[in-house]
């Protein structure tokens, strides 16, 4: 199995030097690269095409929100964790509407860190169970006071699909959901695979606020 090669972006040195220490522990992790804000992590990712890229949020010249959009514009497969302070990082959600797979608060432990790359990397995505809760609450909170009007799906969810899709968002994982639900690993899967198709996004976090905006939760 070949290692997963990732580029830290973050303007605290001292924060790369040690997520770098860290990560390196892994056997099957690998940082290749480095960059103090966004412009540098375009350029950094261009050169070195890392399969996972963990970004933090406020950086001088160019944030990571920016940085993501211009990502994932150029390199629609680019992979990336938002790796940032809760209460600091209010716009963070930009970043997940960007295109971030991921949302992890800096003081997730070193195995949680790790096993997220390791599922980002393999195509998942996720936010943090801890704080799903908190994210779509902010989410909400910072919406427009104004809502227009709710938009309708092609093809609307069914009440099962519905149900999963609220555990979902709480952060809840295919085996959690499928014991909360009495249904087999593989079921949860396929639901969830029609549940992305119906609201046509590419992963889990997009659902997430997607439903959000759509007020389906």
């Amino acid at each position: 199995m070949e290692n997963i090669r990732l580029l830290i972006v973050d303007d605290q040195r001292l924060m790369r030097q040690g997520l770098c220490t860290l990560l390196e522990l892994e056997p099957d992790l690998q940082v290749v690269g480095e960059a103090e804000d966004g412009l540098a992590a375009l350029e950094a990712y261009a050169s070195l095409l890392p399969d996972v890229v963990l970004m933090d949020v406020r950086m001088p010249r160019m944030d990571g929100v920016e940085a993501i959009q211009r990502l994932r514009q150029r390199w629609p497969e680019a992979r990336v964790i938002i790796l940032t302070t809760f209460d600091d990082d209010a716009y963070v959600f930009d970043g997940l509407r960007a295109g971030a797979q991921g949302y992890l608060l800096k003081d997730v432990s070193g195995a949680e860190l790790a096993d997220a790359i390791r599922k980002v990397a393999g195509g998942g995505a996720l936010i943090e169970p801890s704080v799903a809760r908190k994210v779509l609450a902010e989410f909400a909170r910072l919406a427009e006071p104004v809502q227009p009007p709710v938009e309708r799906l092609p093809e609307p969810l069914s009440e099962r699909e519905l149900e999963i899709l609220k555990l979902l968002t709480q952060g809840a994982n295919n085996k959690q959901i499928a014991a909360q639900l009495y249904l087999a690993e593989g079921t949860v899967k396929n639901y969830i695979s029609t549940i992305l198709d119906k609201l046509g996004v590419e992963d889990r976090t997009q659902a997430a606020l997607r439903a959000k905006e759509m007020r389906l939760i």
